[in-house]
């Protein structure tokens, strides 16, 4: 398909589907979420990567730089209203980007950790985390928090073949040194792996699991949570719209989509302030942003959108563990 034909589908779905917040393109009126409390606190530490991916979900490059790095300035208030609004200790989790490019990593790190919640941080486990003072301060904060943070590392596949088509040839075998190095210095470890194969999902586990007792990593190949399997977005295939009606007939429960449980905080370039999003995913379609705290950003979030519908309610897929 070239690239004429992608432009024409894309914009075919964008006027028949997911263009009005409260109503389907067939008349229904469309699914939303009540938000039940703060479990997850995303931020997003700068779209600045190291590398580009195919199809990154942020789009995030060597050049990007619509999210700004977040500083200790920025984050402090959110801490602040986690605290206020009551929601106690719940998991922190930076995203980017490749967070260990933002040049207070280390500090943002410890602002979290040091107010008694867990920390998630996704990398993927390149170079810019294999620099000596990336590694001493990654074990540092080990040493001092231990199990309360956690490394998620983006590895598509578990052969060079499919990660490198995603992330260039060779990314596989640096991320396989930056693993070896996390487990050898027990930081605890999860892994991010991708779909886009259309791989029975048992085949995948079973395969990452001997490429896991292969490298001594202590993972569990089996646990959702420690080995997810994201599936792939793309906003020119055709997916069906959420209604009310769906989650008994899916036997979903919409308590169970991340944005019931989630936000994240982003800051824009040229902004002079942070703001919260309803999703990770929604980064570039205002009608996710949610405003600059937390307080008003617990409104019903209604699935407008290809990714709400393919990524979460009929993927079953969410960025937290």
């Amino acid at each position: 398909m070239d690239i004429s034909t992608n432009t024409i589908t894309k914009n075919i779905l964008s006027s028949q589907k997911f263009s009005d917040p409260n109503i389907t393109a067939k008349g229904e009126t469309r699914a939303h979420i009540d938000f039940k409390g703060l479990q997850t606190l995303w931020f997003n530490t700068g779209s600045l990567c190291n590398i580009e991916c195919i199809n990154c979900y942020i789009k995030s490059s060597p050049s990007a730089d619509h999210f700004v790095y977040l500083t200790p300035d920025d984050m402090t208030p959110f801490l602040d209203e986690i605290d206020a609004l009551g929601y106690g200790k719940i998991e922190i989790a930076f995203t980017g980007g490749e967070p260990y490019l933002n040049p207070y990593i280390f500090r943002l790190s410890e602002m979290a950790l040091e107010r008694g919640h867990t920390l998630l941080v996704l990398t993927n486990a390149m170079k810019p985390m294999m620099r000596p003072r990336i590694q001493k301060g990654i074990l540092d904060l080990q040493a001092r928090f231990g199990n309360a943070l956690t490394l998620r590392v983006s590895l598509d596949h578990y052969t060079a073949l499919h990660h490198d088509e995603e992330r260039g040839t060779g990314s596989f075998d640096i991320a396989m040194k930056g693993m070896n190095w996390l487990s050898e210095h027990g930081v605890a470890l999860h892994i991010a792996g991708r779909t886009m194969w259309g791989e029975a999902e048992d085949s995948t586990r079973k395969e990452f699991a001997k490429l896991i007792a292969k490298n001594g990593w202590n993972i569990d190949a089996q646990n959702l949570g420690k080995l997810i399997l994201f599936p792939e977005m793309d906003e020119t295939v055709d997916v069906p719209e959420i209604t009310n009606a769906c989650w008994d007939i899916l036997n979903v429960s919409p308590d169970t989509m991340m944005c019931s449980s989630s936000r994240m905080v982003v800051k824009n370039k040229g902004s002079s302030h942070a703001s919260v999003l309803a999703c990770t995913l929604l980064w570039d379609d205002p009608q996710f942003d949610m405003g600059p705290t937390l307080e008003g950003a617990r409104a019903p979030v209604k699935l407008n959108h290809p990714h709400c519908s393919k990524f979460c309610v009929l993927g079953g897929a969410s960025c937290s563990g």
